[in-house]
């Protein structure tokens, strides 16, 4: 009788909980029918429109890159004596970061259809400045002609791009994107899109929108909103924090359920050297930069870092989040306005210089030719092939004038992680 009693106890139990797995707590994907607050169902004439919500694909060149805990700064002896990055304790949200830098075929695509749907001013404007290759003592010539347009340079990064155009890129990206997705053309599920190379394992699905989008998900109902979630969120450049961070990559020196970082890195690879130091490469250079005065490359027969100037964006190996070329082949611009005194300034979640926001521009010379500091110069980071290897490590910083390009400068492109508390 009393094991009768236990297996209706028990069949009783199993019922009450198949009943919370299928009627359990409302999700941002299943709300439910009715408000939990009132009582009203959803999508009836009285009660409130909450639209269908799935998550929606990674967008095209993109890998995930998980937040969490870090020290920025810099990690040698500051040999320029800027002090302009002491080391800190912050934390970055999870975002989306391009595994590689955008190349000149993206580049004369981005041309390509700003001739075809917008104006001819808006299309001069985007060109590349190529002379940035010319040197008055340097037979650098044939660069200036062929770098962004012949074939064989197609996916070597682009240059002579100032931050404004990278800027309009981003902006530009993200609605050719999201339009493709209103046509149904998908975003990246198992391969590469954009870039045609297989996304990270640890990348999950974007998950929301930031608005700004130029049309709906084709599964989706209405058009792109914030309240639809049926865009991805905008294409952008990352802010320096995310951007050192993401070359850092420590979640490769991390062990499971070690919540401390006992090993610090250099560079964006372990070791305190340039070069390779496990197998067959051992002794290979891990980075596109220049090894020493009059010394970009090696000698023939034994062209060590393999390039002259830049680079395939996908030489040399990732780091631990599946990212190329963080260090070396071409500096990257990164969003923040440069502060010599960020460091202590901005906020220690997800820390970001913006304009004229404290700090402000008057404090510095600039008329009277003692400074080089306004709200209109930009960071960026990672060093080139042109630059020693100390600029290769995370912690550098340089900075620019927005409007202004250079033959080692690029950009990769970045993503909030959207509906995500990480």
């Amino acid at each position: 009788m009393r094991f009768t009693n236990y297996l209706s106890l028990f069949a009783a139990s199993t019922l009450a909980l198949a009943s919370c797995s299928k009627n359990g707590t409302p999700t941002a994907t299943n709300p439910g029918k009715k408000s939990m607050t009132t009582g009203i169902a959803y999508n009836t004439d009285e009660g409130m429109k909450v639209s269908d919500y799935k998550k929606i694909p990674t967008g095209p060149g993109l890998v995930y890159i998980e937040g969490g805990r870090t020290v920025l700064g810099s990690q040698e002896e500051d040999v320029t004596n800027n002090h302009d990055n002491i080391e800190r304790t912050v934390t970055i949200a999870s975002f989306y970061m391009d595994e590689a830098e955008v190349a000149n075929i993206h580049w004369l695509e981005y041309l390509h259809f700003l001739r075809k749907d917008s104006s001819e001013e808006k299309y001069k404007a985007a060109l590349p400045d190529t002379t940035v290759w010319a040197r008055d003592l340097s037979f650098n010539d044939p660069y200036v002609t062929y770098y962004l347009r012949y074939p064989g340079f197609r996916y070597f990064p682009v240059v002579g791009v100032n931050w404004l155009q990278a800027d309009s890129y981003c902006a530009w990206r993200t609605a050719k994107v999201n339009e493709n997705l209103a046509k149904g053309g998908g975003g990246e599920k198992k391969s590469g899109g954009l870039f045609g190379k297989k996304k990270d394992k640890g990348a999950t699905a974007a998950t929301g929108a930031e608005g700004g989008g130029a049309g709906a998900m084709a599964s989706g109902k209405g058009g792109p909103s914030i309240e639809n979630g049926n865009s991805l969120p905008n294409y952008r450049l990352p802010t320096e924090a995310e951007w050192e961070y993401a070359a850092q990559a420590l979640i490769g020196t991390q062990e499971v359920g070690n919540e401390n970082q006992e090993e610090k890195r250099i560079y964006p690879w372990d070791g305190r050297s340039t070069r390779n130091p496990y197998g067959s490469k051992q002794g290979q250079f891990l980075a596109n930069f220049k090894r020493g005065r009059g010394d970009y490359a090696g000698i023939a027969g034994s062209l060590n870092d393999g390039a002259m100037i830049t680079e395939y964006i996908y030489a040399y190996p990732p780091n631990d989040y599946g990212l190329y070329n963080m260090a070396g082949n071409v500096n990257e611009w990164v969003q923040d306005v440069y502060r010599p005194l960020s460091f202590q300034d901005v906020e220690d979640l997800n820390p970001f210089r913006r304009n004229g926001v404290g700090d402000d521009a008057k404090n510095y010379d600039k008329k009277g030719y003692q400074s080089l500091i306004d709200d209109h110069v930009r960071v960026y980071k990672g060093g080139s092939w042109r630059d020693v290897a100390y600029y290769l490590s995370p912690g550098t910083r340089r900075f620019l004038a927005e409007d202004s390009a250079t033959s080692t400068i690029g950009f990769r492109c970045a993503m909030i992680n959207a509906g995500s508390n990480k």
